[in-house]
């Protein structure tokens, strides 16, 4: 009996092998660049439809948005989510992570990181850096750049002037809040 369950297994396998048969490579096709009588201009190659998108083109990078209140709010919720964990909430690099035991990240207080371009934030979050991973498929662009703001307003926090803040005509605002 065990043998007839063995030919129906070993049935099951072979005949879908049989089936197989080179139809989509032998069918009647054109070639791209052959003559085709079929289409109007003779030709067998197609003009893409209006609209379309090569698969191979990268996505247009979005432009870094103008910093206003609301983007500095969705960077800041987006910083506390995706980076304070290790960063820290004034991204001193004392993240609830590190005191843990993991390895600590540089402060974005530092001198070279508050000098590193916009862009290098941006693209370190996309693409990660040393041993932070990429957060490309957590983080949308637009949120990449709403953290990148919000990473410099923490930076000025800690090193602005008293001659940058009344520049910037925070100097009424701040005795207010005081």
């Amino acid at each position: 009996m065990a043998w007839i369950s063995r030919i129906g297994w070993a049935m099951a396998c072979v005949l879908p092998l049989a089936a197989c048969e080179r139809d989509m490579e032998d069918q009647a096709k054109f070639e791209p660049y052959e003559a085709a009588p079929l289409f109007p201009n003779g030709q067998a190659a197609r003009m893409p439809v209006e609209g379309t998108v090569p698969h191979d083109d990268p996505p247009a990078e979005p432009v870094q948005p103008q910093v206003t209140l609301a983007v500095l709010e969705r960077g800041r919720e987006r910083f506390d989510i995706y980076c304070a964990p290790c960063h820290g909430r004034v991204g001193d690099g004392a993240g609830m992570i590190v005191q843990r035991g993991f390895p600590q990240p540089p402060s974005y207080h530092d001198q070279s990181l508050r000098q590193a371009p916009d862009r290098f934030y941006f693209d370190v979050i996309g693409q990660g850096f040393g041993r932070m991973f990429s957060y490309a498929n957590r983080v949308a662009p637009e949120d990449r750049w709403a953290i990148v703001a919000y990473i410099r307003a923490l930076q000025l926090s800690q090193h602005a002037t008293l001659r940058e803040v009344r520049e910037a005509g925070l100097e009424s605002r701040l005795g207010a809040a005081r």
